[in-house]
């Protein structure tokens, strides 16, 4: 029978098991034996940098990751730091139960996407980034703003549809937005924020070296899904990025599902990794549960943009605790799938480590959570209170037009006609 009917009739779980186009050899979706080193000439495959830290797990899809305690020493960090990551972890994830329960008490509406358990990625990233710097995020942008240095406050009543919003009501869930931090927006079509964020890498580099701005040293980070990585514009975006040397970094979170597709049966070769090196550029896969491994790698890839170096591609493998949305009540995920990443839920396993390295003592962790249930608590209070969006603002922000509809055949600007709106909006 030739493969690709073999592939075509196998269950899903056995598919790349059975299948003559899976080859086991290849270590699926966990630490490569062989990595890109970061250097500013084309990189070579080599195991010289990465290989003391990331060792080869040869496992069967159906498995995913297997355990990981034999994967050596994990980078130090001082207890600044150490309190710094837990800190931001434990708010993006208090934050993202809060809106849970807001969104099932009517205070949210449409398609609420939450974070929680991929906290690991935002904050190894985000929180190595001066506030200047740049990231373009997806529909799952909440936590991604929080790292940032949005205020809960700004967070939560944009979530709620309120004029005290960071896009004053009119972004909703799916498109944060702070110029103010850096962060261009969270896009709600896959893949639709690279193209942004290889923009806004390009600017960087515009003003550097045609403006002759020499202290602008802007890095910018996209982040985006494993479902984005089979889509057009990935695959151009890492070709200019590479041709021009663009100070970008591209963050795959790869949580193994887009929606309700296993990334195993979307991708003919899921190590998305790899896919960086045909466009000169480095590839590398790491640990998305692992908040000090996640910010190794991190360092290294920001730091190689900013010295003018060039992009850098990095597959963060993590896993989402709940459903696509708070929309779907239907839960996809194969439930030993679902406890295998449970149990190395990120924010554990920070606590584990900072306790074990005597970073922090259990009052002063307890103390952080606390600290951060009293930040969500007002953020809900002041969101709740907060006024909804004028009538007059429903048509602001929608075309080019500063005054938000253009001009009318009276040559006068259709906004300021009372009657335009009317019954349009009901607030």
């Amino acid at each position: 029978m030739p493969a690709f009917s073999a592939f075509r009739l196998l269950p899903p779980h056995s598919i790349l098991l059975q299948s003559t186009l899976f080859k086991p050899s290849i270590p699926f979706l966990s630490y490569s034996s062989h990595h890109l080193s970061f250097s500013s000439s084309k990189p070579s495959i080599s195991s010289s940098t990465f290989s003391s830290r990331f060792h080869p797990i040869q496992v069967a899809p159906s498995d995913l990751l297997a355990d990981k305690n034999d994967l050596g020493p994990v980078p130090e960090i001082s207890r600044e730091v150490a309190l710094e990551l837990y800190e931001d972890m434990v708010l993006g994830r208090s934050f993202e139960d809060m809106c849970a329960q807001m969104y099932y008490r009517g205070k949210m509406s449409g398609f609420v996407h939450l974070y929680s358990g991929q906290e690991a990625v935002s904050t190894g990233f985000i929180k190595l980034l001066k506030k200047a710097d740049t990231v373009v995020s997806t529909y799952r942008d909440h936590v991604h703003a929080l790292s940032k240095g949005v205020s809960a406050r700004a967070v939560m009543a944009e979530l709620f549809g309120k004029a005290t919003g960071c896009c004053r009501g009119q972004g909703g869930t799916m498109h944060m937005l702070s110029a103010e931090h850096g962060l261009l927006g969270g896009f709600a079509f896959i893949g639709e924020g690279i193209p942004v964020a290889t923009g806004a890498a390009f600017t960087a580099k515009y003003r550097r070296e045609v403006l002759k701005e020499s202290d602008c040293d802007l890095v910018t980070v996209a982040f985006f899904g494993d479902g984005a990585c089979n889509n057009g514009q990935f695959f151009e975006c890492l070709n200019m990025a590479a041709l021009w040397k663009l100070p970008i970094v591209f963050v795959v979170e790869n949580n193994l599902w887009a929606i309700g597709m296993s990334h195993l049966r979307a991708a003919s070769d899921p190590e998305i990794w790899k896919k960086g090196p045909p466009f000169g550029m480095p590839g590398v896969h790491v640990d998305g549960m692992d908040v000090l491994k996640v910010r190794e790698v991190a360092k290294e890839a920001i730091e190689r943009a900013r010295r003018g170096e060039g992009p850098s591609l990095v597959e963060c493998e993590t896993y989402r605790f709940r459903g696509h949305s708070l929309a779907y009540h239907v839960e996809l995920h194969r439930p030993d799938e679902k406890a295998h990443y449970v149990a190395r839920d990120p924010i554990l396993g920070l606590k584990k480590y900072n306790l074990e390295h005597n970073l922090a003592t259990e009052s002063e962790l307890k103390t952080i959570e606390s600290k951060i249930d009293d930040v969500i608590e007002d953020a809900v209070e002041f969101a709740d209170a907060s006024p909804v969006p004028p009538r007059s603002q429903l048509l602001e922000n929608v075309f080019a037009d500063p005054k938000g509809f253009g001009i009318g055949p009276d040559e006068k600007y259709r906004c300021e006609d009372p009657g335009f709106t009317q019954g349009t909006a009901q607030v």
